[in-house]
């Protein structure tokens, strides 16, 4: 098995041989597990966040870091079109399977230009660092027509760092406390580290507003997971 570890589980699932789920270990927390199923959720399964983020989405969409595809799915249901991609050929080949317009490209490597670019499951995470974000609006930006709109979720993970006092343990010489390292494991396979982004809405909205976006606060839930839309 090669370390594809997200692909491999999510072909597992759609072929019928799902048998256990996706370990994730960070440098925030204690390990924790994906429940596969959970990546296959239908429409009435979303989130409160995750229905306005679909609500919002309009003309040609591009889906980015899609997994199963399943908010393209459902966008798709509604008869909007669609462009899925992901870095993991597994997943592409299940959205493929799943009848959609799915590529296995990197972000960094799109060069057309979309009116909605849906950025879900901590999406934002992709720049990696916050020293990455503003590469990651730059490009953003790049691949949206006249009028429009990323759609993009995050959280402020500060509360994971409070004392009981309300302050917060955090070494100030340190990386942002949002720039988090994963590793995913499947079956005893794992994948190599890599680094996502949680930032907070605030954060966001600055760097967001000095590239000449308009940015907009949608929903945030008692999480600190927010829903934002940026647009030009």
């Amino acid at each position: 098995m090669d370390n594809d570890v997200i692909g491999n589980a999510l072909l597992d699932f759609y072929n019928k041989n799902y048998t256990t789920d996706i370990i994730v270990k960070s440098s925030i927390s204690e390990d924790d597990f994906i429940p596969i199923p959970y990546l296959f959720r239908s429409q009435k399964e979303l989130s409160e966040l995750e229905g306005k983020a679909l609500s919002l989405c309009k003309g040609k969409v591009l889906d980015i870091g899609a997994g199963s595809g399943c908010h393209s799915v459902i966008l798709e249901g509604k008869g909007i079109g669609v462009t899925a991609i992901d870095t993991s050929k597994g997943a592409v080949e299940v959205m493929q399977k799943r009848v959609l317009k799915a590529f296995n490209i990197n972000f960094y490597d799109v060069t057309e230009k979309y009116d909605t670019l849906l950025f879900l499951m901590n999406g934002v995470g992709i720049a990696k660092t916050l020293d990455g974000l503003q590469k990651f609006l730059l490009k953003a930006k790049s691949l949206l027509n006249n009028g429009g709109q990323i759609i993009l979720d995050s959280s402020d993970i500060s509360y994971m760092f409070k004392e009981d006092d309300g302050s917060m343990l955090v070494d100030l010489n340190s990386a942002y406390y949002g720039d988090v390292t994963y590793q995913m494991e499947y079956k005893g396979v794992k994948a190599n580290k890599f680094s996502w982004l949680f930032v907070d809405f605030e954060t966001l909205k600055s760097a967001a507003v000095d590239l000449g976006f308009n940015v907009e606060l949608i929903f945030e839930d008692k999480n600190a997971q927010y829903l934002a839309k940026l647009s030009i």
